[in-house]
């Protein structure tokens, strides 16, 4: 029965895009898509970059809000990226999973969902564009914004188990939307939060579209283009095609739901993570020698940059929004995938997230950023904004046929974050419009015409869309964050005596509370 209904989905989804692509060929899809809808991206994107001018340099209120709020939260738990690193390993690699607990799938699995939401083209060409703009100083800030950046993805994760809820079905939901509801209603506040859960369900579903699934299309499309011909190739003046096959892909796994995700997941991300670390390994290795040089570079342009518009203030915001992009801590995406894990102990999975960004940012990133430098690639795409085309050439200086298996990566990276996203989306919509197959089946559709439009759009637009629509997501959660912080620092601290966790910390960190 199940097969069938596959199988249906999987030709309805193909024809259904195939009709709409072939009729938009009539006038140049690629064309259609640039003149249509880049305006309205770039339109709403400026509306949400409302900015204050700080030191010559517009600052972005919101980004503003989040770095405000992270740095807070890092001093209200005091510090618990860095004393509770270890035990976020330890429940990652020691703790075995008691399926007599509540949940669909396993803390690694979701870890592992979680990773591929994050873990993909903000990457490699998220890094390429910081760089390219910010020059490598940003590659600094990137990093800084990751280590406040884990308080608030336990923040988040605790919260979303802490307030999850069980379906009929078996299916477990969480997230922001539910943690937004529930947590101000207990305040008090219960119809402004339900306002807030319902403003982050309607921005996190034209978020799974930016970063969820415009994005990584977009650069893997162009990747591919330049392995096949480059410039004037068909892939590269015809992307929709590329984006297509990527819909049918994602629509054949979507449509079995959050264990169906986690499954290819969890074999995808770790094959792809070795395969781009081993790379860049090789490439660093090539250049040894320059690898005092390159922090330097990195150190000196975070702090006194050159001809970056705002100066040290310029510098960043670039770091901080590529770092936003890449690990997405504080805007309530990857929550959602957590809510799905089988445990009683909500905090334990709070922990076992913070290890998402360090990973995310701090090893990935750094490693795409360290090619790029050590290699000088940057210097040849410092008149404008480029992607995944400067972290290619980077590669392709030292290992010459690694274009080609970078577009295998890119395309897996891409096909993982996809999913991820796609999951995180269809909960939002199913949390506004309710559960039933055929609501979640238009959601499946409209996200995979999504991914066809993406791969056809120019980088800048695709980015500026993603970021904003991330912004809007962030705004409430990280008022929820803030008006639940304590409760989360309450539950950590009986957790802490439970499972007799750093005792001296217990002592130290929390005397007289």
């Amino acid at each position: 029965m199940k097969e069938n209904k596959l199988m249906k989905f999987t030709f309805g989804l193909f024809f259904a895009l195939a009709g709409l692509s072939s009729k938009a060929m009539a006038i140049g899809v690629d064309a259609a898509i640039e003149k249509y809808f880049t305006p309205f991206s770039d339109k709403f994107s400026a509306a949400v970059f409302a900015s204050i001018n700080i030191f010559g340099a517009d600052v972005p209120v919101l980004i503003f809000i989040m770095i405000g709020t992270s740095i807070f939260c890092t001093f209200f738990l005091r510090g618990i990226s860095i004393w509770g690193f270890k035990h976020s390993l330890h429940q990652i690699f020691h703790r075995k999973t008691d399926h007599s607990h509540k949940g669909e799938v396993s803390s690694v699995g979701a870890l592992a969902t979680a990773l591929s939401g994050t873990i993909g083209i903000g990457n490699m060409a998220g890094v390429a564009i910081a760089i390219s703009i910010g020059g490598p100083g940003a590659m600094f800030w990137m990093c800084l914004g990751a280590f406040f950046g884990m308080v608030l993805k336990f923040c988040e994760v605790t919260l979303s188990l802490k307030y999850r809820t069980f379906n009929k079905d078996g299916s477990v939901s969480g997230g922001p939307m539910y943690y937004i509801d529930r947590g101000f209603a207990e305040k008090g506040f219960g119809r402004l939060g339900k306002t807030l859960a319902y403003v982050f369900a309607l921005a996190c579903i034209p978020g799974t579209f930016g970063g969820g699934c415009m994005l990584q299309t977009n650069q893997a499309a162009q990747q591919f283009a330049i392995i096949t011909g480059g410039s004037g190739s068909f892939f590269d003046t015809n992307s929709w095609v590329f984006g297509l096959i990527v819909a049918v892909i994602v629509g054949l796994v979507i449509v079995g739901g959050i264990k169906s995700i986690a499954r290819v997941t969890s074999k995808v991300v770790p094959v792809m993570c070795i395969i781009y670390v081993l790379a860049s390994l090789v490439v660093v290795a090539v250049h040894f020698m320059d690898i005092p040089r390159a922090i330097y570079t990195i150190i000196n342009e975070a702090f006194f940059p050159k001809a970056v518009t705002g100066g040290i203030i310029g510098s960043i915001i670039i770091g901080l929004r590529r770092s936003i992009q890449s690990n997405e801590a504080g805007i309530g995406s990857s929550p959602i995938a957590y809510a799905a894990v089988k445990t009683n102990e909500p905090v334990s999975q709070g922990f076992v997230s913070m290890i998402e960004p360090f990973l995310d940012t701090v090893v990935v990133c750094s490693m795409t950023a360290f090619v790029i430098i050590l290699t000088g690639a940057y210097h040849n795409y410092s008149d404008g904004i480029s992607g995944i085309e400067l972290t290619s050439s980077a590669f392709q200086s030292v290992l010459p046929f690694f274009p080609y298996i970078l577009a295998v990566v890119i395309i897996l990276f891409a096909l993982s974050t996809t999913l991820s996203w796609a999951y995180y989306g269809q909960k939002a919509w199913t949390f506004l419009v309710g559960e039933g197959k055929k609501r979640i089946i238009f959601y499946q559709l409209i996200f995979c015409l999504f991914i066809i439009i993406g791969s056809s759009m120019n980088i800048k637009s695709v980015i500026d869309f993603t970021d904003a629509t991330y912004l809007v997501m962030a705004a409430p959660n990280l008022l929820a964050i803030l008006l639940l912080v304590k409760d989360i620092k309450f539950d950590l601290k009986e957790y802490c005596k439970k499972h007799n966790l750093i005792f001296k910390m217990n002592k130290v960190w929390f005397k007289n509370e």
